[in-house]
């Protein structure tokens, strides 16, 4: 089992900026997360990528999102951020943390935190 524990969501104004954490607690599984990343999901809509990072740093991000937010990884903290600047309305949504990692029998589980939503008023 591994769990994962979102925080830094908020209101915030059109322009300004939040930062997301997210850390990682639970089994020894921990220490096989590979990918990390932040997902975002409207109500009804399907989840929708924000941004990844692989365990040697490598990088993805959504087109609506570059240049905007940056995704940071501690691996000794078992922590991923998620940097968020120059915030517009249309980013407001709950943002969901995953971890992929694996089990005990040796295959990938995707494991989600519970969500923290951000509200970007204009």
């Amino acid at each position: 089992q591994v769990q994962l524990v979102e925080s830094g969501g908020g209101l915030v104004q059109a322009g300004g900026s939040l930062r997301l954490s997210c850390a990682a607690s639970g089994s020894i599984f921990i220490f096989t997360i590979n990918n990390m990343g932040w997902y975002r999901q409207t109500s009804g809509l399907q989840r929708e990528l924000v941004a990844t990072i692989t365990s040697g740093g490598s990088t993805n991000y959504a087109d609506s999102v570059k240049g905007r937010f940056t995704i940071s990884r501690d691996n000794a903290k078992n922590t991923v951020y998620l940097q968020m600047n120059s915030l517009k309305p249309e980013d407001t949504d709950v943002y969901y943390c995953n971890a992929v990692h694996l089990t005990s029998r040796g295959t990938e589980y995707s494991s989600w935190g519970q969500g923290t939503r951000v509200t970007v008023s204009s």
